[in-house]
């Protein structure tokens, strides 16, 4: 008696382009490795890997680092080939993906994996076809496919044993090791260069414990001469993802930026301010406004983020108003039952393999 022959893992190709910060990469590494870990074969193609020595240090069964390729693999293209955030694959691979789709059976699901958006037009396009009218694909069919917040759209990344590590973390064990009381007010600092940093960070200074992450927000802490030296911050050393992770759950309010950590804010189920990537024409304050929206968010909540955000009023500056602890629970509340109702829907990695199979 013979074992039935195993079935072949499904090969996913991800294309990442590193454009700056670390939220591309990010978002593609935590991609990646939840669809090994459900049972896929993924190659990570990326024009800028470094970032992956200190956010995943041990990398990940199943799934393969690769430079951004010139030409195709020998064995072509996978199963599923996603462009990550709208980057454009190299004009080989679509050459090979064309060719492959000769053989129906075998064509290629390719997939333009968008930004992270609350706002109405995600659920409108969310799994829309485009078809490409020239280049070396021209014929070829790649499909619209948004994360987002609400049943009508591909959801957000949310590994199968997360809610089991977050059950087992120890926080006041964590607190410990970085020379924290239970009883502290710890706020986590991963930000840009926000304005109303050092206004935030004297009305807090009495109370509070601030976690200060690597780069761009230690450079800021440390260019502002009332927080520079102060007791009260703690820089951390560069860190994984799953470190990163364990620092929002340990933390009693999260100040977080870009698409990555907000999700990562989200499941933690603590109190957060998003700090969402500025553009110049001020197109970032309605994609906030509806995430606000979304989120159920307390006037007090909005507050904060405009003041964070740098939206003015309409009839003066606003400024901060320090969340006491029954501003933070109330802020808690609404983050838990936001996670809440996200959790009954099918995460990004789930959707994407659904798809995967409905269109290949």
């Amino acid at each position: 008696m013979h074992d039935a022959p195993s079935t072949p893992r499904p090969v996913w190709d991800i294309f990442c382009q590193v454009i700056d910060n670390f939220g591309d990469i990010g978002v593609c590494w935590r991609l990646a490795a939840d669809l090994a870990q459900r049972g896929c074969q993924v190659r990570l193609w990326v024009d800028d890997a470094s970032a992956l020595a200190w956010m995943a240090p041990h990398g990940a069964r199943q799934v393969q680092v690769l430079p951004w390729p010139l030409l195709a693999p020998a064995d072509g293209p996978g199963d599923v080939v996603i462009e990550a955030f709208g980057c454009e694959i190299p004009q080989a691979f679509q050459q090979a993906i064309a060719s492959k789709a000769q053989d129906k059976p075998r064509t290629p699901v390719w997939i333009n994996l968008e930004y992270l958006s609350a706002q109405d037009y995600v659920e409108r396009c969310h799994r829309l076809p485009s078809r490409l009218m020239s280049g070396p694909a021209a014929g070829l069919t790649r499909w619209f496919f948004y994360p987002g917040f609400t049943p009508k759209t591909g959801g957000l990344l949310r590994e199968a044993d997360l809610a089991k590590r977050q059950a087992a973390f120890d926080r006041s064990a964590w607190r410990a090791r970085h020379g924290l009381q239970v009883s502290d007010v710890v706020f986590s600092l991963f930000c840009y260069e926000p304005a109303a940093f050092a206004q935030v960070f004297a009305a807090s200074a009495s109370h509070a414990q601030w976690l200060v992450t690597p780069g761009r927000p230690t450079a800021l802490v440390q260019a502002t001469p009332e927080a520079a030296t102060a007791s009260n911050v703690h820089y951390l050393p560069t860190g994984t993802q799953q470190q990163f992770d364990e620092m929002l759950w340990a933390s009693d309010l999260n100040f977080v930026r870009g698409e990555d950590s907000l999700v990562r804010a989200i499941w933690a189920g603590k109190p957060f301010i998003w700090q969402i990537y500025p553009q110049d024409d001020n197109a970032h304050h309605a994609k906030l406004a509806a995430f606000l929206d979304w989120l159920n968010a307390p006037a007090s909540l909005r507050l904060a983020h405009a003041v964070w955000n740098g939206i003015s009023a309409a009839d003066d500056t606003l400024q901060w108003q320090a969340p006491d602890a029954a501003v933070l629970d109330a802020w808690s509340q609404c983050v838990q039952a936001a996670r809440h109702r996200l959790l009954g829907q099918a995460s990004l990695a789930q959707q994407l393999m659904a798809f995967a199979g409905e269109k290949g």
